[in-house]
């Protein structure tokens, strides 16, 4: 069975962008995994239980696909879960230096793990967890860029 780990690191929100690369990483693994990253030094506006309960909800139907947060270093994660490889997004040439270091990093600490890069579709490639939230703390529109289950978490959220 051929494993990868997903980790588009908090989940903070989960967006349709990440939906996306969940879907395609399906068609290529038996099991998509999708590590939540605690985080707690990023202050991510929803807590490690409320990210993990969210994206839950949304992939409750999909067989393929685990949901676990964690803490501490993706490859031993990775590691853990006898995963092959870590999938990340990548939506423009600025996001590659920085994941071209974190795979080169993962791979000195686990020299078998693998590092494969999906661009979501175009009418995602825009959309980002921190844009989203600022949107949505403005009272602005939503629905294309996220599930219902997050638009109303975020609403509530910014509510209070």
């Amino acid at each position: 069975m051929k494993k990868i780990v997903l980790y588009p690191g908090t989940f903070d929100p989960i967006t349709k962008g990440h939906m996306d690369l969940v879907k395609r990483a399906c068609r290529l693994f038996d099991t998509v995994i999708i590590a939540v990253a605690d985080s707690p030094s990023k202050k991510p506006l929803f807590n490690l239980e409320e990210r993990v309960g969210m994206v839950r909800q949304i992939f409750k139907g999909n067989s393929q696909v685990q949901v676990e947060g964690f803490n501490g270093l993706l490859a031993h994660f990775a590691q853990d879960k006898g995963a092959l490889a870590v999938l990340r997004g990548i939506r423009a040439v600025s996001d590659f230096e920085f994941e071209f270091q974190l795979a080169n990093m993962n791979r000195h600490l686990d020299p078998d793990l693998e590092s494969i890069f999906l661009t979501p579709s175009e009418k995602y490639s825009y959309i980002s967890s921190s844009l989203v939230r600022e949107v949505a703390s403005l009272g602005g529109d939503i629905t294309a860029f996220v599930d219902s289950t997050v638009q109303q978490a975020l609403e509530q959220k910014f509510s209070q």
